[in-house]
């Protein structure tokens, strides 16, 4: 059901307050619309206001306009923590900056950083869209491989749900891997918005590298099924691993 205010209101979307992301979105939204159709399953599970991570699934490097379009859409601005390299991209650096993205470098003590800037915003009641998988998936089929403990990090310590999201449809306004977008003819693209996941057999533990790992097969697991009933067919019994591809590959295994 429709979150309702104590009489029996919706509350205001955070949209309905005046800032930079309107002069964003009034480029954005108009021009993906012309690209794409959106269908957005569930929407009303991601709450319009308060505190709460979204984490979706990640095949294209246009996912994160797709999310921040969804997010708008539903009524709150898209804040990311995003590859620190954007931000020295002239303009687009700056637009970053002013609204309020968070750079995030790949390794060293910025990836610290770089969560503490994003529990601030979950301080101030703000949404922030975390990629669990941290890159592109390397799932030769695109469904999402092993993620990173990132966004059930930030839940865990600030008592917050995490919202699971799934999206089709991207790859085919731009490949995986790809710098080109496909316009022409215009694109379907379907949204579903879960629950959010039960992480309660993890609160009050330490956040350990066992129960964050454990904490975030949960969040996939969320994800996964909900991408599954947006393309008709299941999902491979085992996640893609990364690492352990990588090792495969180098013929290097670690002990």
């Amino acid at each position: 059901m429709p979150q309702t205010t104590a009489r029996g209101r919706r509350p205001r979307s955070e949209k309905s307050q005046p800032s930079i992301f309107w002069v964003f979105a009034g480029i954005a939204v108009p021009l993906m619309n012309l690209a794409a159709r959106f269908e957005i399953r569930d929407g009303h599970k991601m709450p319009r206001q308060g505190a709460y991570v979204v984490a979706p699934n990640h095949y294209s490097e246009i996912d994160p306009v797709v999310v921040g379009v969804v997010a708008w859409k539903l009524g709150r601005y898209p804040r990311f923590l995003a590859k620190a390299s954007v931000f020295k991209v002239p303009v687009l650096g700056w637009a970053l900056r002013a609204s309020g993205q968070i750079p995030v470098e790949r390794a060293g003590n910025n990836s610290h950083s770089a969560l503490r800037a994003a529990e601030e915003l979950v301080e101030k009641g703000r949404m922030v869209v975390v990629y669990p998988e941290g890159s592109l998936t390397r799932d030769p089929d695109l469904w999402p491989m092993r993620g990173k403990t990132g966004a059930v990090r930030i839940a865990l310590e600030r008592d917050i749900p995490v919202i699971p999201v799934a999206h089709w449809g991207s790859q085919q306004l731009m490949a995986r891997y790809s710098k080109k977008i496909s316009v022409f003819p215009r694109k379907h693209i379907l949204v579903k918005v879960g629950d959010p996941v039960d992480l309660d057999a993890f609160r009050g533990k330490p956040l350990d590298t066992a129960n964050l790992n454990a904490a975030t097969a949960v969040v996939m697991d969320a994800i996964t099924m909900l991408l599954e009933d947006l393309r008709g067919e299941k999902a491979p019994a085992e996640r893609w691993n990364p690492s352990a591809h990588d090792q495969k590959e180098t013929g290097r295994f670690d002990s």
